[in-house]
C-alpha cells in the first residue's frame, strides 16, 4: 500500500524524520518497501494569476500571456496549453527557475514574442507521467507563494507491504493507529458530522445470505452533481496514494477506502429496480463489470442485486449497468461488512483483483460501516451536493464477528519474550493498542476489537507486547501534543470578508460603544422601547443600543465638528432588543451598519464632484449582499422607518425573511442631532445573510448566443427588478444574460410612464438557436410583460 506521509501526519504527527518513521514501522512488523518524493526537484516556481491571455500573432497554437506573481510589473509568457485562459491560477516557473532535469528557465522570444518563465503542467513539475495542459490551481491559491509550500511537496510517498494478517494497516486510519501506538501519541481523526436526513427516500434491504454478508448499510442521495471537478486536496491525496482521479463521486469513495481502509461502491439510483437483496448469485448468472467484461456467476459468489438483476459482485466488482455516468442525477451509497471467508479467493476465481476484495477477503472492522457512510455522505454533499436521505441498515447480529477474549499470564509473557516487563506498562501497551484489558492475580485478561482478526491466541499477545516494546530497545519518544484542524465551512460566510467588501470601497471601521444615549436613541426610534442601565457609566451612555446608528451618527457629528466633510464609516456589532421570551430578557443581534455623508469622491480633477445619494449606499449594500452567491435572492422594498426620510427608505427582504433597513436620514433627526449634509444610514442582519452559495461549474455553451434588444412602455412605478424576474422566468436557461441599458421619460413617452431599453441574450446548451426560435422567446417575454405590468413595446 502507498501513502502520503503528510496525510499520516495529519491524524497523528512524532517527531522523526521520514527515515526513522518507515525504519519505525518496518521493525514494527510493517515493512517499508520503498521511499519517493510527490513531485521532482525544482525551485523557483510560484503560484501565479493569468492577468491577460491572447492568441499569439505568428502561430495558432500558442497564446500570448500576462501573469502576475505578486509583483510590481506583470510577465509576459507564451504559452501553448489549451486551457490557458484569463483568471486562471496557474504554476509559473520564473526566469531562472531550475525544473527537474535541472531545466533553467531563462528569458527568450517565441515566433517573435517575448517570453519571461513558463507556466508548468504537472508533468513539468514530475508531478505526474502525462499531462493535459498546465496546472489549474484553485482560485484561493495565494499569488506569489512558492508552489512547494502551496502544494506541501515537501512530502514523500512511502510504501508498505503489509502482511496479509494486518488488513487493519490498509488505510490511513490503521497507520495512524500504529504510529501513535508506536510513538505513545493520541491520534487525532478528522471530525465525521452525522449527516442529517433531508429526504425521506429510501431502499428497504434484504439480507438473503447473514452469513456471508451480516451488515449492510445503505443511502439514497438525490440530485448529485456527478459533472462536480474534485478539489486539488483530494485527487493530490489520491495521486498520492496511487490512485488516479476519475470523477468526484469516484473519487469520495477511493478517499474513504484509503483514509478508513473501508470499501464503499456508489449506484446509480435509477438503474435499480424495487429494493436491494444481498444474496448468492445463481450458477451461470452473468453480470458486466464496470470494465465492460462479462462474468459467468458461480453460486459460491456473494451479489448485490435488486428485484431482478445482479448489481455488482459484493465487496470485488461493481456492475456496469448500475454504475455512476455523467447522466447521473440520484445516487446509491453501499457500506458494507462481509465476512472474510465469503469473499476469499473469489476474485482470483474470475481472474480479478481490486482494492476492495484485497481487504474484505483479509477482514474490515465490522463496526466501521456507519463511519464510512457519514464520511462519503458528508463529502458527496460537499462537493457534488445533493439531498441525502436516512441512513438503512441491515444486521445479522448473531452472524457478526464475536469479540475474542484471551487470558495470558505474566510468567507466559516472561518465559517466551526471555526479559520481564512490568505489568503496568504492558497494560498501557494493550490499551494503546485499542484492546480492553483487565488486571488478573497472574495477568491479564484481554478484549480485542473486531478490526484485529489476527489475534486470536495469547502468543498473539505476546507478538504485540514485543513489537510495541521494540524489538531493538526503540528508544522512549516522549508524547507530543497533536494539533487539531479547525473545520471550516466552505459555504458560511464570514463577517471578516464584509468587512473587506466595505473598506474596499472607501469606509473606515468604527468601534463605538454598546451604551449610548437614551435622548440620541429616541430621536431616532421614539416607538422603541429601550434597555436602560439601572447603573450606567454617566447619563449619556444609560441605554444599551437597539442598532449602530446612534454610535455611527455621533461618531460622524465628531468627525465633522474636526472639519471632516468626507465620512464614510461602518461597524459591526450587537444590538439589544428587549424581549421577554430570551435569556436574561434580552435578545442579542449581530449586525452590521453603516454610514456615509458628503461627496461621493475625493476632490479629483477628472471627477465629477457630487454628493452621495441613495443609490450609491444602497450599491455598497448591493456588494455586501453579493458576498452570499445569491443576489437574486434579496429585494428591496420601499418601506417606512422612524429614523429615515419617507421616500428614501427601502427595506430588505431575503425572499420573505427581512434582512435590514437602509435609506438616507430623516431630515428631523438631522436638525436635532446636528448632522451637517444628507446622511444615508444601512443596517443588515449579519446572520439573516445566512450561508453563501458555493460556485458550481457549469458546461460552457458552444453554440452562438444572440442578443435581442427590447423597448417597453410601463407605469413609472412599475420596478425593473419585478419586470426582470417576470424575463427570467419566461426566458428559463436559454436566457443567459439580462441588462437594462436605458430609461427614458420626456418626448414620446406619455407623463406617468416610462420607457425601459432591455437587451436579452439567449443562447441554448445543446444547439445553435434559430431566428423562429428567438422570436418565439421574444413575443413569449412580450406578452408576459404585458400581461403582468401592462407594458407595450415602444414605437
Amino acid at each position: 500500500m502507498k501513502f502520503s506521509e503528510a496525510w499520516l501526519r495529519e491524524w497523528v504527527n512524532p517527531a522523526i524524520d521520514t527515515n526513522t518513521l518507515s525504519e519505525q514501522l518496518s521493525m514494527a512488523g510493517l515493512e517499508v518497501d520503498g521511499i519517493e518524493t510527490v513531485a521532482g526537484e525544482f525551485s523557483g516556481v510560484v503560484v501565479g494569476e493569468v492577468v491577460e491571455c491572447g492568441p499569439h500573432p505568428d502561430a495558432d497554437k500558442l497564446q500570448v500571456t500576462k501573469v502576475s506573481i505578486g509583483e510590481s510589473e506583470l510577465l509576459d509568457i507564451v504559452c501553448g496549453a489549451k486551457n490557458c485562459r484569463q483568471g486562471l491560477k496557474v504554476a509559473v516557473a520564473t526566469v531562472g527557475a531550475v525544473l527537474p532535469g535541472d531545466f533553467v528557465i531563462k528569458k527568450a522570444k517565441l515566433r517573435g514574442q517575448p517570453s519571461h518563465g513558463m507556466l508548468c503542467s504537472l508533468s513539468e513539475l514530475g508531478m505526474a507521467d502525462d499531462s493535459d495542459g498546465i496546472l489549474e490551481l484553485p482560485q484561493d491559491a495565494p499569488v506569489g507563494q512558492n508552489i512547494r509550500d502551496y502544494l506541501k511537496l515537501d512530502d514523500r510517498i512511502i510504501e508498505v507491504d503489509l502482511t496479509p494478517n494486518r488488513a487493519d494497516c490498509l488505510g490511513i486510519k490503521g497507520l495512524a493507529r500504529e504510529v501513535g501506538v508506536l510513538n505513545k501519541l493520541s491520534v487525532s481523526q478528522p471530525l465525521i458530522t452525522p449527516v442529517a436526513a433531508s429526504i425521506a427516500d429510501k431502499k428497504t434491504i434484504t439480507l438473503s445470505s447473514p452469513q456471508a454478508c451480516p451488515r449492510y448499510l445503505g443511502r439514497v442521495v438525490r440530485n448529485v452533481n456527478v459533472k462536480a471537478t474534485s478539489p486539488l486536496w483530494l485527487t493530490e491525496k489520491l495521486r498520492r496514494c496511487g490512485v488516479r482521479s476519475i470523477d468526484a463521486v469516484v473519487d469520495i469513495t477511493n478517499f474513504v477506502l484509503l483514509e478508513l481502509g473501508h470499501p464503499m461502491h456508489a449506484f446509480d439510483l435509477a438503474k435499480i429496480d424495487g429494493d436491494i437483496n444481498v444474496r448468492m448469485a445463481e450458477e451461470g448468472e452473468k453480470l458486466v463489470l464496470l470494465d465492460e467484461s462479462e462474468v459467468v456467476l458461480k453460486a459460491n459468489t456473494l451479489l448485490i442485486a435488486d428485484n431482478n438483476k445482479a448489481l455488482a459482485m459484493a465487496g470485488i466488482f461493481g456492475g456496469l449497468h448500475s454504475g455512476v455516468t455523467t447522466e447521473t442525477k440520484d445516487v446509491f451509497l453501499e457500506s458494507a461488512f462481509f465476512a472474510p471467508l465469503a469473499i476469499a479467493g473469489k476474485a482470483r476465481q474470475y481472474g480479478l483483483h481490486t482494492d476492495a476484495s484485497h481487504r474484505y477477503e483479509r477482514g474490515v472492522d465490522p463496526q466501521l460501516q456507519l463511519m464510512a457512510m457519514e464520511r462519503a455522505t458528508e463529502l458527496l454533499l460537499q462537493i457534488c451536493g445533493g439531498e441525502a436521505g436516512p441512513v438503512v441498515e441491515a444486521v445479522s447480529e448473531a452472524d457478526l464477528p464475536k469479540a475474542a477474549t484471551i487470558s495470558l499470564s505474566q510468567e507466559k509473557l516472561a518465559r517466551i519474550l526471555g526479559i520481564s516487563i512490568d505489568k503496568a506498562e504492558v497494560s498501557a501497551i494493550f490499551n494503546r493498542l485499542g484492546l480492553e484489558v483487565s488486571d488478573t492475580t497472574d495477568g491479564w485478561q484481554v478484549t480485542v476489537p473486531g478490526y484485529r482478526f489476527d489475534i486470536s491466541i495469547a502468543e498473539d499477545l505476546i507478538e504485540e507486547v514485543a513489537r510495541v516494546y521494540g524489538y531493538n530497545s526503540i528508544p522512549n519518544l516522549a508524547p507530543k501534543a497533536s494539533l487539531k484542524m479547525r473545520t471550516f465551512r466552505e459555504a458560511e460566510l464570514n463577517v471578516q470578508r464584509l468587512r473587506t467588501v466595505l473598506v474596499d470601497r472607501g469606509y473606515q471601521e468604527a468601534i463605538t460603544y454598546s451604551f449610548v444615549d437614551p435622548k440620541v436613541q429616541q430621536v431616532l426610534m421614539p416607538q422603541q422601547q429601550a434597555l436602560l442601565l439601572p447603573n450606567p457609566i454617566s447619563a449619556d451612555m444609560s441605554a444599551m443600543r437597539l442598532n449602530l446608528w446612534p454610535g455611527l451618527l455621533q461618531t460622524v457629528l465628531y468627525n465633522q465638528n474636526r472639519q471632516q466633510s468626507r465620512i464614510r464609516l461602518f461597524e459591526y456589532g450587537l444590538k439589544f432588543i428587549p424581549d421577554a421570551a430570551a435569556e436574561g430578557g434580552v435578545r442579542q443581534v449581530p449586525v452590521i451598519g453603516g454610514v456615509i455623508v458628503g461627496s461621493m469622491h475625493n476632490e479629483h480633477w477628472n471627477m465629477e464632484n457630487r454628493n452621495a445619494d441613495f443609490y450609491d449606499i444602497k450599491g455598497d449594500v448591493e456588494a455586501l449582499l453579493a458576498q452570499t452567491s445569491a443576489t437574486e435572492q434579496f429585494r428591496f422594498v420601499t418601506a417606512e422607518h422612524s429614523a429615515l426620510h419617507p421616500g428614501q427608505t427601502a427595506a430588505v427582504y431575503r425572499a420573505d425573511q427581512h434582512v435590514g433597513y437602509v435609506g438616507a436620514l430623516h431630515p428631523e433627526a438631522e436638525r436635532k442631532l446636528g448632522i451637517k449634509g444628507k446622511a444615508y444610514l444601512f443596517e443588515l442582519d449579519v446572520a439573516a445573510l445566512g450561508l453563501r452559495e458555493i460556485v458550481q461549474a457549469h458546461e460552457l455553451s458552444k453554440y452562438p448566443a444572440n442578443r435581442r434588444d427590447l423597448a417597453i412602455v410601463v407605469k413609472s412605478e412599475v420596478r425593473f427588478a419585478d419586470i426582470a424576474a417576470t424575463i427570467k422566468k419566461v426566458g428559463g436557461n436559454q436566457l443567459v444574460d439580462l441588462k437594462l441599458f436605458d430609461v427614458y421619460t420626456g418626448t414620446g413617452v406619455a407623463e406617468g410612464f416610462k420607457s425601459l431599453a432591455i437587451a436579452v441574450t439567449l443562447q441554448d446548451i445543446a444547439r445553435t438557436l434559430e431566428d423562429k426560435d428567438i422570436q418565439q422567446l421574444v413575443n413569449q417575454v412580450v406578452s408576459a410583460l404585458g400581461d403582468e405590468f401592462n407594458a407595450t413595446l415602444r414605437d
